[in-house]
Protein backbone atom coordinates (compact mmCIF):
# COMPACT_ATOMS: atom_id res chain seq x y z
CA UNK A 1 0.00 0.00 0.00
CA UNK A 2 1.47 3.30 -1.21
CA UNK A 3 1.53 6.54 1.20
CA UNK A 4 -1.21 8.57 1.00
CA UNK A 5 0.43 11.59 -0.64
CA UNK A 6 -3.25 13.38 0.56
CA UNK A 7 -1.90 12.64 3.84
CA UNK A 8 -1.95 16.13 6.26
CA UNK A 9 -0.86 14.87 9.37
CA UNK A 10 1.66 16.93 10.99
CA UNK A 11 5.21 15.29 11.63
CA UNK A 12 5.24 16.27 15.26
CA UNK A 13 2.65 13.12 16.86
CA UNK A 14 4.59 13.48 20.31
CA UNK A 15 4.12 17.55 20.58
CA UNK A 16 6.27 19.32 23.40
CA UNK A 17 3.72 19.48 26.49
CA UNK A 18 2.40 23.09 27.52
CA UNK A 19 3.68 24.65 30.65
CA UNK A 20 -0.36 24.15 32.33
CA UNK A 21 -0.34 21.10 34.77
CA UNK A 22 -3.34 19.94 32.90
CA UNK A 23 -3.35 16.89 30.58
CA UNK A 24 -3.19 16.94 27.27
CA UNK A 25 -5.78 15.40 25.00
CA UNK A 26 -4.70 11.97 25.10
CA UNK A 27 -7.43 10.46 22.75
CA UNK A 28 -6.89 13.26 19.97
CA UNK A 29 -3.03 11.41 20.31
CA UNK A 30 -4.37 8.37 20.06
CA UNK A 31 -6.23 9.48 16.69
CA UNK A 32 -3.10 10.74 15.13
CA UNK A 33 -0.77 8.18 16.06
CA UNK A 34 -3.35 5.12 14.53
CA UNK A 35 -3.42 6.88 11.37
CA UNK A 36 0.33 7.33 11.10
CA UNK A 37 1.53 5.42 7.95
CA UNK A 38 4.93 4.44 7.50
CA UNK A 39 6.23 3.32 4.09
CA UNK A 40 5.31 0.18 3.93
CA UNK A 41 7.93 -0.37 1.53
CA UNK A 42 11.17 0.54 3.89
CA UNK A 43 9.66 -2.03 6.39
CA UNK A 44 9.14 -5.03 4.45
CA UNK A 45 11.93 -6.59 2.08
CA UNK A 46 8.74 -8.86 0.78
CA UNK A 47 6.93 -5.52 0.06
CA UNK A 48 9.66 -4.46 -2.06
CA UNK A 49 11.36 -7.04 -3.49
CA UNK A 50 10.17 -6.72 -6.83
CA UNK A 51 11.43 -3.05 -6.59
CA UNK A 52 14.73 -4.28 -5.95
CA UNK A 53 16.89 -2.96 -9.00
CA UNK A 54 20.25 -5.30 -8.68
CA UNK A 55 23.26 -4.14 -10.70
CA UNK A 56 24.52 -5.65 -13.91
CA UNK A 57 27.16 -7.27 -11.97
CA UNK A 58 24.88 -8.66 -9.45
CA UNK A 59 23.05 -10.17 -12.06
CA UNK A 60 25.83 -12.20 -13.69
CA UNK A 61 26.50 -13.45 -10.02
CA UNK A 62 23.21 -14.81 -9.18
CA UNK A 63 22.91 -16.48 -12.61
CA UNK A 64 26.09 -17.44 -11.89
CA UNK A 65 25.27 -19.81 -9.45
CA UNK A 66 21.89 -20.43 -10.52
CA UNK A 67 23.75 -22.43 -13.63
CA UNK A 68 26.66 -23.97 -11.58
CA UNK A 69 24.10 -24.80 -8.08
CA UNK A 70 27.15 -22.84 -6.46
CA UNK A 71 26.15 -20.66 -2.90
CA UNK A 72 26.42 -16.84 -3.81
CA UNK A 73 28.66 -14.98 -1.04
CA UNK A 74 27.49 -11.00 -1.18
CA UNK A 75 29.53 -8.98 0.73
CA UNK A 76 29.45 -5.42 0.89
CA UNK A 77 29.41 -2.69 3.90
CA UNK A 78 26.05 -3.14 6.23
CA UNK A 79 22.69 -1.13 3.92
CA UNK A 80 23.43 -1.88 0.69
CA UNK A 81 20.97 -4.53 -0.56
CA UNK A 82 22.76 -7.98 0.31
CA UNK A 83 19.62 -9.57 2.44
CA UNK A 84 17.19 -8.11 -0.08
CA UNK A 85 18.60 -9.55 -2.81
CA UNK A 86 17.64 -13.22 -1.55
CA UNK A 87 13.79 -11.34 -1.38
CA UNK A 88 14.38 -10.49 -5.24
CA UNK A 89 15.09 -14.10 -6.50
CA UNK A 90 12.40 -15.33 -4.81
CA UNK A 91 9.91 -12.69 -5.61
CA UNK A 92 11.13 -12.99 -9.05
CA UNK A 93 10.53 -16.83 -9.30
CA UNK A 94 7.57 -17.11 -7.50
CA UNK A 95 9.08 -19.53 -5.35
CA UNK A 96 9.34 -19.75 -1.61
CA UNK A 97 12.59 -18.16 0.66
CA UNK A 98 13.49 -20.12 4.15
CA UNK A 99 15.59 -17.47 6.10
CA UNK A 100 18.55 -18.04 8.74
CA UNK A 101 19.80 -15.41 10.57
CA UNK A 102 22.91 -15.78 12.07
CA UNK A 103 23.62 -15.00 15.72
CA UNK A 104 27.12 -15.05 17.18
CA UNK A 105 26.03 -18.48 19.36
CA UNK A 106 24.68 -19.97 15.63
CA UNK A 107 26.09 -23.24 14.89
CA UNK A 108 26.03 -25.32 11.62
CA UNK A 109 23.46 -27.79 13.15
CA UNK A 110 21.10 -24.69 13.54
CA UNK A 111 20.47 -24.09 10.11
CA UNK A 112 19.49 -27.73 10.13
CA UNK A 113 17.46 -28.66 13.17
CA UNK A 114 16.84 -27.59 16.88
CA UNK A 115 16.03 -30.67 19.29
CA UNK A 116 14.10 -29.69 21.95
CA UNK A 117 15.93 -31.67 24.28
CA UNK A 118 14.52 -29.72 27.36
CA UNK A 119 10.39 -30.65 25.90
CA UNK A 120 11.73 -34.15 25.24
CA UNK A 121 13.12 -34.76 28.95
CA UNK A 122 9.96 -33.02 30.47
CA UNK A 123 7.92 -35.55 28.65
CA UNK A 124 10.05 -38.59 28.94
CA UNK A 125 9.56 -37.87 32.87
CA UNK A 126 6.12 -37.07 32.84
CA UNK A 127 3.90 -38.98 35.34
CA UNK A 128 1.40 -39.43 32.51
CA UNK A 129 3.50 -42.22 30.99
CA UNK A 130 3.48 -45.54 32.36
CA UNK A 131 7.35 -46.43 33.55
CA UNK A 132 7.77 -49.63 31.68
CA UNK A 133 7.05 -48.34 28.36
CA UNK A 134 10.21 -46.99 27.11
CA UNK A 135 11.57 -47.63 23.77
CA UNK A 136 15.04 -49.53 25.51
CA UNK A 137 12.62 -51.88 27.15
CA UNK A 138 10.74 -52.36 23.47
CA UNK A 139 13.76 -53.04 21.82
CA UNK A 140 14.84 -55.67 24.34
CA UNK A 141 11.83 -58.18 23.01
CA UNK A 142 13.69 -58.60 20.31
CA UNK A 143 10.67 -57.30 18.38
CA UNK A 144 10.01 -53.36 17.61
CA UNK A 145 6.12 -53.39 19.14
CA UNK A 146 4.10 -50.06 18.52
CA UNK A 147 4.90 -48.64 21.93
CA UNK A 148 8.75 -48.56 20.24
CA UNK A 149 7.13 -46.73 17.16
CA UNK A 150 4.78 -44.20 19.45
CA UNK A 151 7.75 -43.16 21.25
CA UNK A 152 9.97 -42.75 18.28
CA UNK A 153 6.97 -40.17 16.61
CA UNK A 154 6.76 -38.48 19.55
CA UNK A 155 10.68 -37.49 19.74
CA UNK A 156 10.12 -37.01 16.37
CA UNK A 157 7.77 -34.08 17.64
CA UNK A 158 10.32 -32.80 19.59
CA UNK A 159 12.70 -32.25 16.28
CA UNK A 160 12.25 -28.43 14.89
CA UNK A 161 12.86 -28.43 11.15
CA UNK A 162 14.85 -25.16 10.06
CA UNK A 163 15.84 -23.41 6.99
CA UNK A 164 17.71 -25.97 4.96
CA UNK A 165 15.80 -28.86 6.25
CA UNK A 166 12.41 -26.67 5.52
CA UNK A 167 13.83 -26.25 1.91
CA UNK A 168 14.99 -29.60 1.27
CA UNK A 169 11.09 -30.50 1.88
CA UNK A 170 9.93 -28.07 -0.58
CA UNK A 171 8.22 -29.13 -3.94
CA UNK A 172 9.82 -27.62 -6.90
CA UNK A 173 12.80 -24.87 -6.52
CA UNK A 174 13.57 -22.92 -3.44
CA UNK A 175 15.65 -19.86 -1.74
CA UNK A 176 17.94 -20.11 1.58
CA UNK A 177 19.26 -17.00 2.70
CA UNK A 178 21.92 -17.66 5.32
CA UNK A 179 22.14 -13.82 6.64
CA UNK A 180 25.13 -12.53 8.27
CA UNK A 181 27.70 -15.66 8.15
CA UNK A 182 29.96 -13.56 9.48
CA UNK A 183 28.90 -12.97 12.66
CA UNK A 184 29.27 -17.09 13.86
CA UNK A 185 31.98 -18.36 15.40
CA UNK A 186 34.78 -19.30 13.11
CA UNK A 187 34.57 -22.87 12.81
CA UNK A 188 30.66 -21.96 11.36
CA UNK A 189 31.31 -21.98 7.63
CA UNK A 190 33.51 -25.06 7.74
CA UNK A 191 30.67 -26.96 9.27
CA UNK A 192 28.75 -26.90 6.59
CA UNK A 193 30.76 -27.47 3.55
CA UNK A 194 29.29 -31.16 3.43
CA UNK A 195 25.82 -29.67 3.09
CA UNK A 196 26.27 -26.63 0.81
CA UNK A 197 28.89 -28.56 -1.59
CA UNK A 198 26.53 -32.33 -1.52
CA UNK A 199 23.20 -30.91 -0.18
CA UNK A 200 22.88 -33.72 2.45
CA UNK A 201 23.30 -35.06 5.50
CA UNK A 202 22.32 -37.56 8.32
CA UNK A 203 18.83 -37.59 9.92
CA UNK A 204 19.68 -36.16 13.83
CA UNK A 205 18.41 -40.00 15.54
CA UNK A 206 19.34 -42.34 12.42
CA UNK A 207 22.62 -41.85 10.63
CA UNK A 208 21.41 -44.28 8.00
CA UNK A 209 19.08 -42.29 6.71
CA UNK A 210 20.16 -38.61 4.65
CA UNK A 211 18.28 -36.08 4.47
CA UNK A 212 18.04 -34.57 0.34
CA UNK A 213 16.12 -32.29 -1.38
CA UNK A 214 12.96 -34.23 -2.32
CA UNK A 215 12.46 -32.50 -5.64
CA UNK A 216 15.90 -34.06 -6.42
CA UNK A 217 16.55 -30.02 -7.12
CA UNK A 218 19.06 -27.98 -4.87
CA UNK A 219 18.01 -25.05 -3.23
CA UNK A 220 19.54 -21.63 -4.40
CA UNK A 221 21.26 -20.38 -1.62
CA UNK A 222 22.39 -16.86 -1.08
CA UNK A 223 24.92 -16.18 1.96
CA UNK A 224 25.52 -12.55 3.42
CA UNK A 225 28.69 -11.41 5.13
CA UNK A 226 29.37 -7.77 6.40
CA UNK A 227 33.33 -8.43 5.69
CA UNK A 228 33.52 -8.69 9.79
CA UNK A 229 36.14 -11.14 9.29
CA UNK A 230 37.64 -12.81 6.52
CA UNK A 231 36.08 -16.63 5.56
CA UNK A 232 38.16 -19.67 5.73
CA UNK A 233 39.48 -20.47 1.79
CA UNK A 234 37.61 -23.97 1.84
CA UNK A 235 34.15 -22.44 2.38
CA UNK A 236 34.83 -19.55 -0.04
CA UNK A 237 36.02 -22.09 -2.72
CA UNK A 238 32.77 -23.22 -2.77
CA UNK A 239 30.64 -19.95 -3.79
CA UNK A 240 30.24 -17.69 -6.17
CA UNK A 241 31.58 -14.25 -4.91
CA UNK A 242 30.19 -10.89 -5.81
CA UNK A 243 30.48 -7.85 -3.21
CA UNK A 244 27.91 -4.87 -3.84
CA UNK A 245 29.66 -2.16 -4.45
CA UNK A 246 27.66 1.60 -3.03
CA UNK A 247 27.81 4.09 -6.54
CA UNK A 248 25.20 6.47 -7.03
CA UNK A 249 23.89 4.15 -9.51
CA UNK A 250 22.78 1.36 -7.16
CA UNK A 251 21.76 4.44 -4.65
CA UNK A 252 19.80 6.80 -7.65
CA UNK A 253 18.04 3.20 -8.63
CA UNK A 254 16.92 2.55 -4.64
CA UNK A 255 15.37 5.78 -4.54
CA UNK A 256 13.67 6.10 -8.00
CA UNK A 257 12.37 2.70 -7.09
CA UNK A 258 10.70 3.63 -3.75
CA UNK A 259 9.43 6.79 -5.09
CA UNK A 260 7.88 5.18 -8.44
CA UNK A 261 4.14 4.71 -9.30
CA UNK A 262 2.55 2.58 -6.96
CA UNK A 263 5.53 2.58 -4.04
CA UNK A 264 5.43 6.06 -3.45
CA UNK A 265 7.67 6.17 -0.14
CA UNK A 266 8.51 9.96 -0.68
CA UNK A 267 4.92 11.79 -0.87
CA UNK A 268 6.44 14.95 -0.29
CA UNK A 269 9.33 14.97 -2.18
CA UNK A 270 9.76 15.77 -5.60
CA UNK A 271 12.67 15.01 -7.75
CA UNK A 272 14.82 17.89 -7.06
CA UNK A 273 14.70 17.50 -3.36
CA UNK A 274 15.22 13.93 -3.98
CA UNK A 275 18.30 14.79 -5.93
CA UNK A 276 19.02 16.99 -3.26
CA UNK A 277 19.13 15.34 -0.52
CA UNK A 278 21.23 12.71 -2.33
CA UNK A 279 23.94 15.06 -3.34
CA UNK A 280 24.01 15.81 0.92
CA UNK A 281 24.45 12.33 1.76
CA UNK A 282 27.73 12.39 -0.62
CA UNK A 283 28.88 15.09 0.94
CA UNK A 284 28.36 13.29 4.34
CA UNK A 285 29.93 10.10 2.77
CA UNK A 286 32.89 12.05 1.59
CA UNK A 287 33.67 13.34 5.27
CA UNK A 288 36.69 12.15 6.45
CA UNK A 289 37.00 9.94 9.26
CA UNK A 290 33.95 9.13 9.64
CA UNK A 291 33.43 5.44 11.45
CA UNK A 292 30.43 4.56 10.28
CA UNK A 293 29.44 5.81 7.12
CA UNK A 294 25.15 6.12 6.27
CA UNK A 295 24.06 3.71 3.14
CA UNK A 296 21.54 3.00 1.75
CA UNK A 297 18.99 1.85 4.12
CA UNK A 298 20.07 5.25 6.18
CA UNK A 299 18.82 7.11 3.27
CA UNK A 300 16.54 5.90 2.20
CA UNK A 301 14.94 5.84 6.16
CA UNK A 302 16.33 9.94 5.54
CA UNK A 303 14.28 10.55 2.82
CA UNK A 304 10.82 9.05 4.57
CA UNK A 305 11.31 11.32 7.66
CA UNK A 306 12.15 14.44 5.05
CA UNK A 307 8.86 13.81 3.47
CA UNK A 308 7.02 14.04 6.61
CA UNK A 309 8.49 17.15 7.34
CA UNK A 310 7.98 18.28 3.82
CA UNK A 311 11.48 19.45 3.57
CA UNK A 312 12.21 21.42 0.78
CA UNK A 313 15.50 21.65 -1.53
CA UNK A 314 16.54 25.21 -0.05
CA UNK A 315 16.47 23.29 3.80
CA UNK A 316 18.63 20.59 2.27
CA UNK A 317 20.82 23.05 -0.24
CA UNK A 318 21.80 25.80 2.94
CA UNK A 319 22.41 24.14 5.60
CA UNK A 320 25.71 22.82 7.11
CA UNK A 321 26.19 19.41 7.17
CA UNK A 322 25.88 19.25 11.15
CA UNK A 323 22.47 21.00 10.69
CA UNK A 324 20.93 18.94 8.38
CA UNK A 325 17.41 18.02 9.14
CA UNK A 326 16.80 14.54 10.54
CA UNK A 327 20.42 14.02 11.09
CA UNK A 328 20.42 11.17 13.34
CA UNK A 329 18.71 8.78 10.94
CA UNK A 330 21.71 9.54 9.04
CA UNK A 331 24.89 9.60 11.31
CA UNK A 332 24.65 6.48 13.95
CA UNK A 333 27.88 7.42 16.45
CA UNK A 334 28.38 10.13 18.60
CA UNK A 335 32.23 10.64 17.84
CA UNK A 336 31.04 11.11 13.99
CA UNK A 337 28.34 13.50 15.02
CA UNK A 338 31.08 15.57 16.99
CA UNK A 339 33.38 15.42 14.12
CA UNK A 340 30.51 17.16 11.63
CA UNK A 341 29.71 19.70 14.12
CA UNK A 342 33.46 21.11 13.94
CA UNK A 343 32.74 22.94 10.87
CA UNK A 344 36.15 22.14 9.82
CA UNK A 345 37.85 20.56 6.92
CA UNK A 346 34.10 20.12 5.78
CA UNK A 347 32.20 20.41 2.33
CA UNK A 348 30.15 24.10 3.02
CA UNK A 349 26.61 23.90 2.28
CA UNK A 350 25.85 23.86 -1.23
CA UNK A 351 29.15 22.79 -2.65
CA UNK A 352 28.95 18.88 -3.48
CA UNK A 353 31.99 16.86 -1.80
CA UNK A 354 35.14 16.12 -3.84
CA UNK A 355 34.01 12.91 -3.78
CA UNK A 356 30.45 13.15 -5.26
CA UNK A 357 29.86 12.03 -8.63
CA UNK A 358 26.82 12.34 -10.39
CA UNK A 359 24.12 9.89 -11.30
CA UNK A 360 25.30 6.87 -13.87
CA UNK A 361 29.21 6.97 -13.03
CA UNK A 362 30.44 4.27 -11.26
Amino acid sequence: MAADPANTEPFALIARPSASPSPHDTVAARQRLARRQPPPLLGSHAAAALRYKPSDELLLALNMALHTGSPLLLTGEPGTGKTQAADFVGAYFGIPLFKFLVKSTSSAQDLLYEFDAVGYLHWAQSDRRSAPRTEDAASAKGEPPAVAHEAAAIREGFLHRRALWQAYNTEGDSVVLIDEIDKAARDFPNDLLHELDQHSFPHPFDHRRWITPRSGRRPIVLITSNEERRLPDAFLRRCIFHRIELTPTLVADAVNSMAGDGGNAFPHLDAGTREAAQRRFWELRDVVGLDKKPSTAELLTWLAILSAQRATVAQLRDSHLADLPALGALIKDAEDLRRLGSRTGHPRAGQPGAGYRTTGQR
